[in-house]
């Protein structure tokens, strides 16, 4: 078969062919550009196995231009449009909003998988504007909205197919039109998920039942999830279903990064030897820094990365006190991780609606600045879509040698945050930032403990997680010291649309 114009290593090309006929047998046929409709009852499930670097991510763009262009619709979490027997479409979903925001950056439509799990309800004058828009329907007429405007929305749309993207032309958005939200329970079609090394067994059998063709982007040498006993969901996986990628490709040759990160692989390789390893690249080439202080000004944007939680709140009390922060209050521009949200059954489709703004457990935030309403804080979702919202918070900041944690803001229910300038490896899975600080004074402890999962040494998996989370600039930090930040923490560099109306309507009340 012809392969795309992008040149593939060949273990790429096995896979995008061994893809290429699991799509054929489910009724895709990238070859001829034909489809037929989905058969029921079948299911094909398959893994794409790699290491960083290794090209799991350009395949995965590659399967989905080719997707596109044999006619198959991309389904995000705004609209899917009606159901028909002989429409076919891909969802590309990731585990957290940061890791399919590096999917979108790269010019890849993905979604959350939350966002797939729950979907809206629309308003039916949206359900009108939207299947106008995806050639299904008449032209709308919609009170408020002129000619002009839906003139506006036609010619975004045709250039960008994005629903809430043709609306913001228009001077809409599509959260307004958001009526509640549901548990999805018709099935979809093909889904591609990446880092699926996040999932746990709950969420790939979530996924199972919503996507007869189903196809995991994940890495090996990453973590497992907690309570997997160091196994991932496509460790299970033999034959056909498990298509390995071994060759570095060549946009990833010569990163000092991603040499580290694969060093790791040698079975007599140590923890003081790996530590040269790091200090000589660090000679040879920029991108790798070796430091004795972690850098406070880092930290408000791109968190240290650590094993233990005690070293995790020492450097959160440091960092807090770098910027004289008081403990009763918070500073704009202080990152928070979101531990989940604390709402009620009766609030169901509140934290549906929230969960969808990418408001889910191990969301990276920016605490913007105090709500109207006692409780309430505006808050940055990072590598949202829709990034600024008022929501009712419960914000506890963990302190070296306390038990409880203090509670500086605090509504009666609503999300939960922790202090986010220091995060544990295991969370920063899935995530990347342009500099990353790795606490290795954290991984030593670890070498030392000896401990080992699924065969490898504990500290290894630590390390080639924590150093593969970043995209240009990794900065080693070899003691417990702090430097002191270059300047105030500032949230100029979070500018976006304000919250949606109905959000400052609640915080009003």
């Amino acid at each position: 078969m012809a392969l795309p114009a992008v040149q593939f290593s060949d273990d790429q090309a096995e896979a995008f062919d061994s893809v290429t006929e699991m799509l054929r047998g489910a009724g895709v046929d990238l070859v001829d550009g034909s489809l037929s409709p989905m058969a029921e009852g079948r299911q094909s499930i398959a893994a794409v196995i790699g290491k960083a670097g290794s090209g799991k991510t350009m395949l995965l763009a590659q399967l989905t231009d080719a997707l596109q262009e044999a006619g198959v619709e991309i389904v995000s979490g705004d609209w899917e449009g009606k159901r028909r027997k002989d429409r076919r479409t891909l969802a590309i979903l990731a585990p957290t909003n940061k890791a399919a925001s590096v999917l979108r950056n790269r010019g890849v439509p993905a979604t959350t998988i939350h966002r797939i799990l729950y979907t809206p309800v629309y308003d039916p004058e949206y359900e009108k504007i939207a299947e106008w828009l995806a050639g299904n329907g008449d032209r709308p007429e919609i009170e408020g909205l002129t000619d002009i405007a839906l003139d506006r929305a036609r010619a975004f749309y045709e250039t960008n197919k994005s629903i809430p993207g043709a609306l913001a032309a228009a001077g809409l958005r599509g959260s307004d039109f958001i009526r509640g939200w549901k548990r999805r329970e018709d099935p979809l079609d093909v889904g591609f998920v990446d880092e699926a090394s996040m999932l746990d067994d709950r969420l790939y059998d979530d996924l199972k039942e919503i996507f007869p063709t189903l196809l995991l982007f994940g890495d090996p040498a990453q973590l497992a999830p907690v309570g997997q006993s160091g196994e991932m969901v496509f460790d299970r996986f033999e034959g056909k279903r498990r298509l390995e990628l071994s060759r570095i490709h060549r946009q990833a040759e010569g990163n000092p990064i991603l040499d580290l990160a694969h060093a790791l692989a040698d079975d007599s390789l140590g923890f003081e030897q790996f530590e040269r390893m790091v200090e000589d690249a660090a000679r040879r080439d920029d991108r790798v820094v070796v430091t004795p202080r972690v850098d406070a000004s880092l930290m408000a944007r791109s968190p240290v990365l650590v094993w233990r939680n005690k070293t995790r709140v020492r450097l959160i009390s440091a960092f807090r006190s770098a910027y004289g922060a008081r403990p009763d209050e918070l500073l704009p521009g202080e990152p928070l991780i979101c531990d989940g949200l604390e709402l009620p059954l009766k609030h169901r489709k509140r934290r549906i609606d929230l969960e969808a703004r990418g408001l889910i457990k191990g969301a990276q935030v920016v605490f913007m600045r105090p709500g109207r309403k006692p409780g309430f804080a505006h808050l940055h979702v990072m590598g949202a879509e829709d990034p600024q919202l008022s929501v009712a918070s419960i914000i506890k900041i963990e302190m070296p040698n306390e038990e409880e944690p203090f509670i500086p803001s605090a509504a009666t229910m609503g999300a939960a945050f922790l202090h986010g300038a220091a995060v544990t490896i295991h969370k920063a899975q899935g995530s990347q930032w342009p500099d990353v600080q790795v606490f290795a004074p954290d991984l030593w402890a670890a070498a030392q403990a000896g401990r080992v999962e699924a065969g490898i040494p504990l500290w290894k998996r630590l390390a080639y997680v924590a150093i593969t989370r970043a995209q240009e600039r990794l900065y080693w930090v070899t003691r417990y010291r702090l430097a002191r930040p270059s300047g105030p923490l500032t949230t100029d560099d979070l500018k976006a649309p304000a919250a949606p109306l109905e959000l400052q309507r609640e915080e009003q009340e």
